[in-house]
């Protein structure tokens, strides 16, 4: 089992500010669809109740929500009181990949924890206010792949790059 971690992150590490997203990147979004459909996603519960109600769980894909609460209702979402017991389940079940998709308090765990194998960054070529930030790593234990580059345009106020970010 492969484990993922996807985020859009500012120059200055920003992924979030009030429990929403900063900023709105279509064709991000679409690669973050693309890349996630029809696997697993475990996210924070901060992170689930952001999305929008229309949204949740995050269509043709396995939600897991992680939280202390113990009778926490995800309607509809696997809920998992740690990333350890989500990532049995996972495992348990056959699940060839699982993507972390946030918020900062559960990608800050995945990475302490060494569980991400490959992370996907949309660096996002500015920075924000913000409350909510993708956790610094080590970057000499990964090798970067820049996969694309993309300009300001009319559909996106910032230029954005998305990167592949392998363990060594």
């Amino acid at each position: 089992m492969t484990v993922y971690s996807i985020a859009a992150i500012a120059e200055n590490r920003a992924i979030g500010k009030d429990n929403d997203l900063i900023w709105n990147l279509p064709d991000d979004m679409k690669f973050f669809k693309d890349t996630t459909l029809n696997k697993v996603v475990i996210m924070g519960r901060k992170n689930f109740e952001s999305i929008p109600h229309k949204y949740r769980p995050l269509p043709n894909r396995i939600n897991i929500v992680l939280t202390r609460s113990e009778d926490y209702d995800a309607g509809g979402a696997l809920v998992y009181n740690s990333i350890e017991n989500a990532l049995k389940f996972c495992n348990d079940q056959g699940h060839e990949t699982v993507f972390v998709i946030g918020g900062g308090q559960i990608y800050k765990l995945a990475l302490e924890k060494n569980l991400v194998d490959v992370m996907y960054i949309t660096r996002v070529h500015e920075s924000f206010e913000a409350d909510s930030f993708y956790p610094e790593f080590d970057e000499s234990n990964w090798t970067k792949e820049v996969m694309e580059n993309h300009p300001k345009d009319e559909r996106h106020d910032y230029s954005f790059s998305i990167e592949k970010w392998t363990r060594k």
